[in-house]
């Protein structure tokens, strides 16, 4: 049945296939910006995937102000208040977020404190706080599964009340989502299986919940047949690059159909034990869903 009135909204040019990251450069240059700040973690800068991105400014004339690595797996507000304040020392004008849900969660969190010119980012918790226009957020994922690259939400830890908190709004959509098979050739099979369980996730409930619509059913039915066709492989082999180009396109799909069509009771769940218990997202999800 054909709901009485929807609404459906995804502003986020999309790059996809081997060596987009080689485009970032010149993206920025459309955008105005000069200088950016690298968000990212540990683990993916371990893997050499900064270089990658480091290698695509080599012949420009754009720059990387500072690169942050610090980023943990369940980011937190303490951690986003701190990136928003190295952002405005090294005169940054955007970030770059190059990892999983966390990394790319934190630069919106970061980008939220910056653009507000707030000093604490529990000030705007909740559905549409956010007044202000947003600095550009280039969105680099380097897992499939969060979608985090094209959607509204960012989900940050308290660390003071020990939950995950939601923030909401059209102005934390990316400005850009590059995906890349390079950028997420190096994940092991676990990680590959959970994240791509949180992308099934969020396409099942896009597709079954109250606020479903015509436009994001096509969205998460096409994201479930990539998932059903690429998982598996992905899993099975971490140097298949269509695979892998074919479960970032999944997750990004299923990412643009939970964005206009919410989650349901899974992720409620999901959430709620990650932030108890710290079981990742992917694994919660994947225990949930049956």
């Amino acid at each position: 049945m054909l709901p009485n009135y929807f609404q459906f909204f995804c502003p986020i040019k999309i790059l996809s296939g081997a060596k987009a990251v080689s485009n970032i450069p010149y993206e920025m240059g459309l955008l105005g910006c000069r200088r950016a700040m690298i968000v990212t973690d540990k683990g993916v800068a371990g893997a050499g995937l900064t270089e990658i991105i480091k290698a695509a400014f080599a012949d420009s004339d754009r720059e990387i102000g500072v690169i942050f690595d610090e980023t943990p797996p369940d980011s937190s507000n303490r951690v986003v208040n701190n990136l928003a304040k190295l952002f405005e020392k090294e005169r940054c004008d955007c970030f770059i977020a190059v990892g999983g849900g966390s990394a790319i969660d934190t630069a919106k969190g970061a980008n939220i404190v910056v653009s507000e010119k707030s000093d604490d980012l529990l000030k705007l918790q909740g559905a549409e706080n956010i007044k202000a226009d947003l600095k550009p957020l280039i969105a680099v994922p380097t897992t499939a599964g969060t979608g985090s690259e094209v959607t509204k939400a960012a989900v940050i830890y308290n660390e003071e009340a020990n939950c995950k908190m939601s923030f909401i709004s059209d102005k934390l959509y990316p400005r850009i989502a590059v995906l890349d098979p390079s950028m997420t050739a190096t994940m092991p099979p676990r990680i590959t299986a959970m994240t791509g369980m949180d992308a099934l996730t969020h396409a099942a409930e896009a597709y079954t919940c109250l606020q479903k619509n015509p436009v994001s059913d096509i969205f998460a039915k096409g994201a479930i047949e990539l998932i059903q066709k690429y998982l598996v492989r992905a899993t099975q082999n971490s140097k298949d690059e269509e695979a892998r180009l074919g479960m970032a396109n999944a997750a990004l799909i299923a990412g643009v159909a939970f964005s206009n069509s919410m989650t349901g009771v899974c992720h409620s769940l999901a959430h709620a034990t990650g932030g108890i218990c710290h079981v990742p997202h992917g694994m919660a999800n994947a225990i949930f869903l049956p």
